[in-house]
C-alpha cells in the first residue's frame, strides 16, 4: 500500500517475510518527468510483489523512475537488478556500490564466511548461506551512477543533496532537502528499533565512525526524517540522543560481561540482552547470531581503541579481556 507522507512523497511498506524487521519503508518522490525511488527490498518474490503493487497504486512505470540506494544491505539493494533491466539510472555511493556488486560473487561470501571463525561462531555451526545478505542479494552486478557528498538530484520541486553518513555500513549515504527540511536517512537513524552497527574489519573503529555521523546529522535543520524502517521521526535530535545513550549502555554492559574473564565476540553476544523472541542464545535463529556477534564485535573493537580492553588473536579467533 502506498501512503502519502508529504506533498508528492509516498511511502510503500515493502514486506520482509520471516525477518524481524518485518518491512522496509520504500519512499517514492513523484515528479512530472521522473520519479525517484529510495531503496527496494529483498530480491525475493514477496518483496517484489509488495513494491510493484505500491508503484501500481501510484500509477508509476519504473522506466520513468530513478533509483537511489542508501546502502549495501540486501533489504535496500536486492531488487536493483530489476531496475537495471528496465534501463533505470541507479544512484549509490561508491564504497557501498562496490560492496553490492562484489556480493554477487561466491568469492565474496567465502571470504565473509571467515568472520564466523573470528567471531567464534563455528561452535554454533552457522554458515553464510543462512545470512539474508547472501540469500536476497543481487545475482549479477549493476552499473551504478556513483554519487558523493553534495551531489544534487532534482525531482519536481525538490532538490536533494547527497550526504555521507557511514557507520551502519562503511559507505551509507542519505538525501537532504534543505528547503523543506526533509531527510531520507536509510538505516542511519531508526525509531523504536536501533540500527545494527556491525563489524567490517579491525582496522576501523566503525562505532566511532557511526557516532561522528550521528553528530553530523544532529546539526542539520530537519523537520521530518524518513527512516527505512518503523516510525517517521519528527524530532531527530531526541532520537540521536537516545541512540548514543543506547550504545553507551551497550559498552558498559559488555565491560560488565568481560568481568567473567577472557571471551570471544560470540560469547559476549550470547550474554547480552537482545530484543528478540528467543528463550536463550541456542534459540536464536542463525542469521540473528551473525548480526548479534557482529554488533558485539564492533563494540568490543571500540573498547579496544578506547584503551579499555585487550584484544588477542588466538587460533583465528579474537579474544577480549579487561585491561
Amino acid at each position: 500500500m502506498a501512503i502519502k507522507v508529504f506533498e508528492d512523497i509516498y511511502k510503500i511498506e515493502v514486506v520482509l517475510p520471516k525477518n524481524p524487521l518485518k518491512a522496509i519503508n520504500v519512499y517514492v518522490i513523484k515528479g512530472e518527468d521522473k520519479s525517484l525511488i529510495i531503496d527496494t527490498g529483498f530480491n525475493q518474490e514477496e518483496c517484489i510483489d509488495s513494491l510493484f503493487k505500491g508503484l501500481e497504486e501510484l500509477n508509476i512505470d519504473i522506466k520513468e523512475t530513478e533509483l537511489f540506494i542508501t546502502h549495501l544491505h540486501s533489504d535496500h539493494s536486492g531488487m536493483a537488478g530489476i531496475f537495471k533491466d528496465a534501463g533505470v539510472k541507479i544512484y549509490a555511493g561508491e564504497v557501498d556500490g562496490k560492496y553490492i556488486n562484489n556480493m554477487t560473487s561466491l568469492a565474496y561470501w567465502e571470504e565473509f564466511d571467515k568472520f564466523k571463525i573470528l567471531f567464534d561462531l563455528e561452535k554454533d555451526k552457522v554458515t553464510f548461506s543462512e545470512h539474508p545478505g547472501y540469500k536476497y542479494c543481487l545475482r549479477e552486478p549493476v552499473e551504478f551512477t556513483y554519487v558523493k557528498e553534495g551531489y544534487g538530484i532534482q525531482v519536481g520541486k525538490y532538490f536533494f543533496e547527497v550526504v555521507d553518513i557511514p557507520g551502519h555500513t562503511p559507505g551509507h549515504i542519505g538525501l537532504y532537502e534543505r528547503n523543506h527540511k526533509l531527510f531520507f536517512g536509510g538505516d542511519h537513524i531508526l525509531d523504536k528499533i536501533t540500527p545494527n552497527i556491525g563489524y567490517w574489519g579491525a582496522e576501523e573503529n566503525i562505532l566511532a565512525v557511526y557516532f561522528n555521523s550521528l553528530a553530523k546529522i544532529y546539526s542539520f535543520d530537519i523537520d521530518i526524517l524518513f527512516p527505512a524502517h518503523r516510525n517517521i521521526i519528527t524530532d531527530h535530535t531526541r532520537r540521536i540522543n537516545e541512540l548514543i545513550l543506547h550504545h553507551k549502555e551497550r559498552l558498559n554492559e559488555i565491560l560488565n560481561i568481560l568481568k567473567d574473564g577472557e571471551l570471544t565476540a560470540r560469547d559476549v553476544a550470547s550474554k547480552m540482552k537482545w530484543s528478540i523472541r528467543a528463550k536463550d542464545w541456542d534459540d536464536f535463529p542463525n542469521a540473528q547470531k551473525w548480526f548479534a556477534s557482529s554488533e558485539a564485535m564492533s563494540h568490543l573493537v571500540h573498547l579496544y581503541y578506547s584503551g579499555k580492553v585487550d584484544k588477542i588473536l588466538s587460533d583465528g579467533k579474537y579474544l577480549f579481556r579487561l585491561k
